[in-house]
């Protein structure tokens, strides 16, 4: 039986990983909710900006959290030229699906193309620096990744509910014909929420490069997590994705230890399995 001490670690240490997993769902999942788009590409933006930090930090030798200043602003453009793309030549959301995946693999080719496929590794003075209390270490990296994850969810939760401008996102995503026929701009709204969704993924981006050693092809990895992310918590629902994500955290930190690291992943495919079984309405 393994140690309380190390329970303890590995529940913290998933909970830390919960937070980068709701970080990246919340914006495909208000892609998914407010746009009606399954934007795989959302994935390979992520890891875009991942090697982009990676390849600003090595080569200029900036500190890397000014990444978090540089790409989202950058992102926000791609996002809406590529959502103004989709409504310009009336693309179906099934359309999307196609696209966004070819997207994805443009992206991948052109990552190992630039970086190849061998694995890379962001060294930073952050890599080291972790908080202990009570024996609990709490490394820099992931606990500010949590930190973003939750104020990211938590400005959301307050603009969906508290503002006018959450109202009309709500109205456009319900009935966009009516919400236009009520003097709602749906389209620049729509530009904003897409904008908005690629900067988030450039937000996880720098996260994921500060954390984990990259490798093109682990994109890919990725997906079924974040879906189960997505499907757990909830399209639109700001705090929705956090939560599953650190439910899904927690439970492969927990597997990690009782039983092996290579189930890990086994634990979200499971559960979103199990969603589509047994909550088909969910999707």
């Amino acid at each position: 039986m393994p140690s309380l001490n190390l329970l303890i670690q590995s529940a913290v240490s998933g909970i830390l990983l919960g937070g980068l997993y709701g970080l990246i769902g919340l914006g495909l999942g208000l892609s998914w909710g407010f746009l009606g788009q399954i934007n795989l590409s959302h994935f390979a933006f992520v890891f875009l900006s991942a090697y982009l930090s990676f390849e600003i930090v090595t080569k200029l030798g900036i500190d890397p959290l000014i990444c978090f200043l540089i790409f989202p602003p950058i992102f926000f453009f791609l996002g809406v030229g590529l959502y103004w793309l989709t409504r310009r030549f009336r693309i179906t959301p099934f359309n999307s699906l196609l696209l966004t995946f070819g997207l994805t693999v443009i992206i991948e080719s052109i990552i190992q193309w630039l970086w190849t496929a061998d694995f890379q590794k962001l060294q930073t003075v952050y890599g080291d620096k972790k908080l202990e209390i009570g024996g609990i270490y709490f490394p820099f990296a992931e606990s500010l990744g949590f930190f973003i994850a939750f104020l990211v969810a938590l400005l959301t939760h307050v603009v969906m509910k508290h503002t006018d401008l959450g109202k009309a996102i709500r109205a456009i995503s319900q009935d966009p014909k009516m919400a236009t026929a009520f003097g709602i701009p749906q389209k620049n709204i729509s530009l904003g929420i897409a904008g908005l969704c690629m900067a988030l993924a450039a937000v996880g981006g720098v996260c994921v490069a500060l954390i984990y050693t990259l490798n093109p092809s682990q994109m890919y990895t990725w997906i079924g997590v974040i879906f189960a992310v997505v499907m757990l918590g909830g399209l639109g629902n700001p705090f929705g994705p956090l939560i599953a994500g650190i439910v899904i955290g927690v439970s492969e930190a927990i597997t990690m230890v009782f039983i092996n690291p290579s189930w890990a992943p086994i634990v979200s495919f499971s559960l979103l399995i199990a969603l589509l079984l047994f909550r088909p309405g969910k999707i």
